[in-house]
């Protein structure tokens, strides 16, 4: 399975996935200057909902993709349950 992100869906994407990036730099950050644990844990917890978030765009992308490819019998070989199957390893990955 493919992932073709393109245009808005691509650039959403990147964004969530720079800001967790910031985010992992500031708690990095924060432990260095021995910051109080509270705050290195929001950090922290905001820099896993971003990927998580970054995650699920990528598999709603890949679930819209894969219906439409379904839909003009474009299945790569792949019966649909196969394709389920991945696609529900996919999301449950990141449960």
């Amino acid at each position: 399975m493919e992932l073709d992100l393109a245009g808005a869906e691509l650039k959403a994407v990147l964004n969530r996935l720079r800001r967790a990036q910031g985010q992992i730099s500031g708690v990095i950050r924060m432990i260095e200057e021995g910051r109080d644990c509270e705050e290195v844990v929001m950090q922290l917890a905001a820099a896993s909902r971003a990927l998580d978030r970054a995650g699920f765009a990528i598999i709603a992308t890949g679930l819209q993709q894969c219906v439409a490819d379904m839909e003009a019998g474009r299945s790569n070989g792949e019966d649909a349950e196969q394709m389920r199957a991945r696609l529900e390893k996919l999301f449950l990955s990141l449960a």
